[in-house]
């Protein structure tokens, strides 16, 4: 290591974001880089020359992830940029990510969680780390188009563009197979470029970026086909040698409670969704989106989902917004049941909860609140969401037991309430249209390190086969599906 005693000389240190009060006037990244290089190679000088990087293991705990995902070779780039070796360290990055401009904004960074620093100090910045590689990256003209040398001859239709689709795509690519990616929106990215807001995840700068990269590189994109409906997977199957299903787990949790179906009652997705496109179409001029101004706002989940749906109604001018969360508040240290290098489940501040905060002088959420019913109008517009406190009780077998505490009862004016509380797996359509097996929780049947289903040639890989998880986690399955597609199609692979 380049300083083995620079964990001891350097605290950690994270540039300042834009201040809550003046980002969200506009839609840009809130993010911002060090004003200087040795900034950057003073956070690449406290990765210790710790033995076993549990940071790049990418192991499933049951705190959740542990490390990455993608076995970043975290140690060696982050001494290369303490050398001042940019350019190596951006050659070690792509062997194992392909998309590190994207992780390296919307990952929770697991590998972080598992920092052997984080032991007794703070950790690594390795999230920070790894963007700034990749910016510094894109702005010397590093990453340029890189086509194959030759061409298989073989053809693999991807299905769903998010980035299990995208990683898959490339990898594929890469070994010289003509691959085509079908999407049914109007944009290349899925969750990439409609899931996640334009403040977080820069749809032109940074997604269609990488998205005019690859398709420079000879990869197909075909939008505004719905695989399943527009088409049937099995015309596709007579058309490719090898389909890779990858349309993400995109069905919505709902709330069956009375009045759901009062208007201004929506899942957090068509919320987010419309309003990025609008962005996008002409920067909401057109009123193609459901708009919170002057609103009362509840947001109905306290994960990223959630706290996406406070950041965008907070920009659209929203009066109020409450954030309500069935779940207790977490720790604000590491509980004995959740030790290191398992995830650390703690209590955090995100940058919604920030904007709140700022312009309403409170964080919005409240905890262990459960939603009796919607109320509204003579005209169909709900009004009121009426709440009741609960607390989780451990019944005799294990199991937790949700019990409404009385007198906790509440009324709150609510002219739009969003719900955003996860996803239970994926949409049917194309499942049925495939005639793939599905596991017990509704997501396509293939093994990890497989990816193969029941049907021969057909491979399915990202939140489509493991359910709701992470960016980088897709990223994974999606380099592995190929490396199993490719050997299904040559007989052999020299993917990793």
């Amino acid at each position: 290591m380049g300083k083995p005693t620079g964990f001891i000389e350097y605290e950690r240190e994270l540039p300042a974001d834009r201040s809550p009060l003046e980002r969200i006037k506009d839609w840009g990244e809130f993010h911002l880089h060090f004003h200087s290089e040795a900034e950057s190679q003073r956070q690449g000088a406290r990765c210790m020359e710790c033995g076993i990087p549990f940071c790049q293991t990418g192991k499933v705990l049951p705190g959740g992830a542990s490390g990455c995902p993608v076995n970043n070779l975290i140690p060696e780039w982050n001494d290369m940029i303490y050398r001042g070796l940019w350019r190596e360290a951006y050659e070690r990055l792509r062997m194992t990510n392909n998309f590190p401009e994207f992780t390296g904004r919307v990952c929770p960074a697991p590998c972080e969680g598992a920092c052997t620093l984080g032991l007794n100090e703070n950790p690594v910045t390795i999230k920070l780390n790894e963007v700034s590689i990749i910016d510094k990256a894109f702005a010397e003209g590093w990453v340029r188009p890189e086509p194959p040398e030759f061409r298989t001859g073989k053809k693999v239709a991807v299905i769903g563009s998010g980035p299990a689709g995208l990683a898959c795509a490339d990898q594929l690519n890469k070994v010289g197979h003509e691959v085509t990616v079908y999407e049914r929106a109007d944009r290349i990215g899925g969750l990439l470029m409609y899931g996640i807001p334009n403040m977080k995840l820069d749809k032109t700068e940074v997604v269609q970026r990488r998205v005019d990269l690859m398709a420079a590189e000879g990869i197909k994109f075909v939008t505004g086909v719905h695989v399943g409906k527009d088409i049937s997977a099995a015309d596709l199957r007579k058309d490719f040698d090898a389909v890779v299903l990858c349309a993400g787990a995109t069905q919505a949790r709902d709330l069956p409670a009375p009045g759901r179906e009062l208007s201004g009652v929506h899942y957090a997705m068509e919320f987010l969704t419309a309003n990025t496109k609008s962005l996008l179409d002409s920067k909401h001029a057109d009123g193609n989106y459901i708009s919170a101004k002057d609103k009362h706002v509840i947001v109905i989940g306290g994960g990223d989902t959630g706290t996406d749906c406070v950041g965008t109604s907070i920009r659209h001018g929203c009066k109020s917004v409450t954030q309500l969360e069935i779940m207790p508040r977490a720790p604000d240290q590491r509980a004995p049941t959740n030790p290191w290098p398992e995830w650390p489940l703690i209590f955090r501040v995100d940058y919604g909860q920030e904007e709140a905060a700022a312009l309403f002088g409170a964080d919005p959420r409240h905890y262990l609140v459960s939603t009796k019913k919607f109320v509204g109008n003579a005209a169909g517009q709900v009004q009121e969401i009426h709440t009741v406190g609960v607390q989780w009780e451990k019944m005799p077998d294990g199991r937790m037991n949700l019990v409404e505490i009385a007198g906790t009862e509440r009324v709150l004016p609510a002219d739009l309430i969003l719900l955003a509380m996860g996803f239970t797996g994926p949409e049917k359509a194309l499942i049925e249209s495939s005639q793939v097996e599905t596991d017990a929780r509704g997501n396509v049947k293939a093994d990890y390190g497989k990816y193969t289903t029941n049907i021969p040639g057909v491979f399915a890989a990202g939140d489509m086969r493991r359910g709701q998880s992470l960016v980088v986690w897709a990223i994974n399955e999606g380099r592995q599906a190929a490396r199993e597609c490719d050997r299904f199609l040559m007989g052999e692979t020299t993917l990793p």
